[in-house]
């Protein structure tokens, strides 16, 4: 059961592998007998000194996960899992993300990272690789985040506030309780940047409240709701390589002439239902709502005639609701079963028009597009798990899924009427072995499949600008296969893995000349690599942390056809994920003071599929320091930090627009910035 408190050591460091337990397999299990590529991320380094403002925070000390920062808040942050979600230009692709057990996914397989507070988080779980016969459609990963729900008496409240660098402020207010039978606590954070580039300015409110309710013995009843609001966030897009030469900092000629930004307003109310026995069964219903409303100004030219500050006005509308039932139980001393259904449904109404400097004001801005999309996603999922003695545990899994894209043309006055439905359906499956003998050296294998749909975005981009789905875009499939070996002692940790993974359909976005972005399928994808991590604690008060990804992402067929011209890109490497990427950290605490350093370097990579545009690696790499302190005095404590990210002032690219029309792929990174801030506990009151 997706969620559930995981048990954990809270300093960063070495820690027992057998006395971990996650849940993101879908099977609790300590980290030593899951036969997956699992990590975990507690609250010191979720929290701790960081600024909680981007998940490039704290991510990327998991191998295999690279998080690029565009610094673009219209946009979101590009989240990859062994190249799940690499070519994401918009959003979280390839990727599930849930909240407490509640998918923050879409039915069409695309994610967002709206509700996620870091500040108001306690763990993350991540899993690594091909997972869709545990979580369905684009579950070529899987992110876990659970509340922070401590309370050490019955009432207590704390307050942080961060300032840095191009206007940063971030306030967040927490108070939490526990009662007997019931423990909530509840947030709120409101964050603002001018942003380093000249139109990157966001404002950004966020509200989360939590409640766990002890029904009776064995069963609670966990209550969630969230929202946020975004009332505008700057789109300076992406920059050619001579506009990033003679100013980085600079805007998009085209995004500030048409106004690009995006608006958000997202509430989410959600009830699950928990329950455990003696006789080693358990299971959880959840029910889940979700409202969205988006006004995007687009830098993209409307069909018709050039006009340099005329782009296309989208809003969207949108209401999810979905249910999921799932259980378990032991059969014997050594196997144990699980199954569940789950079903979830998306209604989207979407209005595009012309529009002047990002408004509606002249009187040719009409409109262009006016449907309705309605998604519904359902699956069933059975699995097993089988002890064999005490050292060897297998498992394995299937699931059926099918999702139904349906649309409903409301405007006909473009010449016709557009409507039309889409099934994608999949079956996929897992299997894997896990010895755990030794804890020191556990090896395991695993080999399971994914598939992703299109989201009703990219089938709703269409190449003649007319509404209706793309009926030539197909769900992309994959296979994969994982050996892995990990082990831990009193002061160390280790995790070896190497992966492959065959894919055909590949989904890829490009961009026509005017600025337009359409999908397509590529014929077929090789990817290897291999991931290493480890913690070593040298000192008491010292310990260095390391997790470096080498991989190799190609497309092994792929043809681009251009009119009469066809380009064959067999071989070439995948845009927008470099072949090496590596971080580490030295961490010192010592009497409620701590200083850290963490790097993160990565190779040069491509922007384009072509591969004729390279993009070049971050030179001596991002170094940042971080420090801070904690006094406590009566039942108060106040805790200052501070840090400063980019000391070495290198100047580089943090991630890049896949495929950008007109060589428009460069979105660059901050030089040297600063922040500051402070943590205020209440203390609790009994």
């Amino acid at each position: 059961m997706l969620g559930a408190t995981t048990a954990a050591a809270q300093d960063g460091s070495a820690t027992r592998l057998d006395s971990v337990r996650v849940r993101v397999s879908r099977d609790p299990a300590t980290t030593l007998r899951t036969p997956w590529a699992v990590g975990l991320v507690t609250r010191d380094r979720v929290q701790g000194t960081q600024p909680t403002v981007g998940i490039d925070e704290a991510l990327p000390a998991i191998p295999g996960v690279m998080v690029t920062n565009r610094y673009n808040a219209a946009q979101d942050q590009r989240l990859s899992i062994r190249g799940a979600g690499s070519r994401a230009n918009f959003g979280v692709r390839g990727v599930k993300v849930f909240l407490d057990g509640i998918p923050q996914s879409l039915p069409d397989g695309q994610s967002q990272l709206t509700n996620i507070d870091l500040a108001s988080i306690a763990s993350v779980e991540v899993l690594r690789g091909a997972a869709s016969s545990l979580y369905g459609n684009g579950s070529g990963g899987v992110l876990s985040f659970t509340t922070d729900l401590r309370s050490v008496g019955r009432a207590e409240g704390s307050s942080r506030v961060v300032a840095g660098s191009y206007g940063l402020l971030k306030t967040q207010g927490r108070v939490a309780a526990r009662a007997d039978r019931a423990g909530g606590a509840a947030s709120w954070s409101r964050t603002v940047t001018e942003g380093f580039r000249q139109w990157s300015a966001a404002r950004t409110q966020q509200a989360n409240a939590a409640v766990d309710v002890a029904v009776r013995a064995g069963v609670t009843a966990q209550l969630r709701g969230a929202w946020a609001h975004t009332p505008e966030a700057e789109n300076p897009g992406a920059l050619t390589l001579a506009e990033y030469a003679a100013n980085p900092d600079s805007a998009a000629a085209v995004n500030l002439r048409r106004g690009a930004s995006r608006a958000v307003r997202q509430s989410q109310l959600s009830v699950r239902v928990v329950g455990a026995n003696a006789r080693d069964r358990e299971g959880s219903v959840a029910l889940y709502a979700l409202a969205r409303d988006v006004d995007n100004p687009l830098a993209v030219s409307p069909p018709g005639a050039f006009v340099a500050n005329v782009g296309t006005l989208s809003r969207l509308g949108r209401t999810v609701l979905g249910a999921r039932a799932e259980g378990a139980r032991g059969v014997g001393a050594q196997v144990r079963l699980r199954a569940g259904v789950e079903i979830d449904h998306a209604s989207d109404r979407r209005r595009n028009w012309r529009a002047t400097a990002g408004t509606i004001s002249a009187r040719t801005d009409t409109m262009l597009v006016h449907q309705e999309e309605r998604t519904t996603s359902a699956g069933a999922f059975l699995g097993a798990t089988r002890a064999f003695g005490g050292a060897l545990t297998a498992s394995a899994g299937v699931r059926a899924d099918q999702v139904t894209f349906a649309l409903r043309d409301r405007f006909v006055r473009d010449g016709g009427d557009d409507s039309g439905t889409r099934t994608l359906g999949a079956l996929t499956w897992n299997s894997g072995v896990a010895w755990t003998r030794d804890a020191r050296i556990a090896p395991y294998a695993n080999a399971a499949t994914a598939f992703e749909t299109p989201t009703t975005t990219e089938l709703a981009a269409r190449p003649e600008g007319r509404g209706g789905f793309n009926a030539s875009l197909r769900a992309q499939r994959t296979r994969s296969g994982e050996l892995g070996l990990r082990g831990a002692g009193a002061s160390w940790r280790y995790e070896v893995a190497t992966f492959l993974i065959s894919g055909r359909d590949a989904l890829v976005p490009y961009q026509a000349l005017d600025g337009r972005v359409f999908y397509q399928n590529a014929g077929a994808t090789r990817s290897t690599g291999v991931e290493l991590g480890g913690a070593w604690r040298v000192h008491p008060t010292v310990t260095i942390e390391g997790a470096a990804t080498l991989s190799r992402y190609r497309f092994t067929q792929y043809r681009v056809v251009r009119g009469a011209v066809t380009d064959t890109l067999d071989g070439r490497a995948w845009a927008g994920i470099p072949p090496r990427y590596a971080r580490w950290s030295a961490t010192w605490a010592r009497g409620g003071r701590s200083l850290a350093l963490d790097h993160t370097a990565a190779s040069a990579l491509w922007a384009d599929d072509r591969n004729t545009i390279r993009v070049a690696g971050w030179g001596r790499g991002q170094l940042n320091l971080r420090g801070g302190w904690r006094w406590s005095f009566a039942s108060f404590a106040l805790a200052p930090f501070g840090g400063i990210n980019n000391l070495f002032d290198v100047r580089y690219v943090g991630a890049v627009t896949v495929n950008g029309a007109g060589g428009r792929v460069l979105e660059p990174a901050p030089r040297r910035t600063y922040f500051a801030g402070a943590t205020f506990d209440g203390g609790p009151t009994r």
